[in-house]
């Protein structure tokens, strides 16, 4: 079967749920994952992704800030919710699918990793301290650790660019957070303890260049292209050979009263 996903951080599903419904009637993933839903679980807009054909829908959301959720069109078979840091902030759920009979289920990650603040200082600045703690503990997650045939998947706005063409200007931006030498090496220890594959940088050479998010502090964000790479979907090992699409709708970047990031879709044969 041909399967589909999405990743976005939508920065709030209540505000922006018109362009998510554009987008599902467009595009129609099997799966897509939301970050920044910023609504707590009994004001998501379940009824509107029931009618766009989205019967299941796992949440982890609170009132005003960060929020995860997954809408399906596949049911799930269990649900899972993970905390970090010993801090309840909803910055992660996952769910299991069964595509077919004889496979192992297809468990689906979502992760909205903490942005870190301003100031690249974990001595002076607690929000970038949870930032790398948080990272420490994905990379020591023995759930995030598939192996053999296990078909795992992990996506969401993991709010760092970690190679040097994931951002603008490398130079630039080394003491800019998301992009400071601590957080990439941190996010790709993350990769390398559960033998992820990132497909992204398994598709498009290290040499191009390529983002998902532009700030909204530009006028006009075509301007430079200043953009970073800060979402992502990894696949286990069991899963690299399968994937045969990966997008970048960067056109959604435009679209009236945009989110800062935009949705990220990879195809897969199961």
């Amino acid at each position: 079967m041909r399967f589909t996903l999405t990743t976005w951080n939508i920065n709030s599903v209540r505000l922006r749920i018109d362009l998510v419904a554009k987008f599902l009637k467009a595009q129609r993933p099997d799966v897509l994952c939301l970050q920044e839903t910023k609504c707590p679980d009994d004001a998501f807009p379940l009824k509107r992704f029931k009618r766009l054909g989205y019967e299941h829908v796992a949440l982890n959301g609170q009132k005003g800030y960060h929020g995860v959720a997954i809408v399906s069109k596949i049911p799930f078979v269990a649900r899972d919710v993970r905390t970090f840091c010993d801090i309840v902030d909803s910055r992660h759920i996952s769910v299991s699918l069964n595509t077919a009979d004889n496979d192992p289920p297809l468990v689906v990650h979502n992760f909205y990793v903490p942005a870190g603040g301003d100031i690249p200082d974990p001595a002076v600045n607690p929000k970038f301290k949870h930032k790398l703690s948080f990272l420490d503990e994905m990379r020591a997650c023995e759930g995030l650790h598939p192996s053999g045939d296990q078909r795992h998947i992990l996506v969401g706005d993991l709010n760092v660019a970690p190679h040097e063409h994931d951002v603008w200007s490398h130079k630039q931006l080394l003491k800019v957070v998301s992009h400071t030498p601590i957080e990439c090496d941190k996010l790709l220890a993350v990769l390398r303890a559960g033998n992820w594959v990132d497909v992204a940088r398994d598709r498009i050479p290290l040499s191009e260049k390529v983002y998902t998010w532009w700030s909204y502090r530009a006028a006009d964000w075509t301007v430079g292209d200043r953009g970073r790479r800060l979402d992502h979907i990894w696949v286990s090992e069991a899963l690299k050979d399968r994937v045969t699409d990966f997008k970048i709708l960067r056109d959604a970047r435009s679209w009236e009263r945009p989110s800062d990031h935009v949705p990220v879709t990879m195809s897969m044969e199961l």
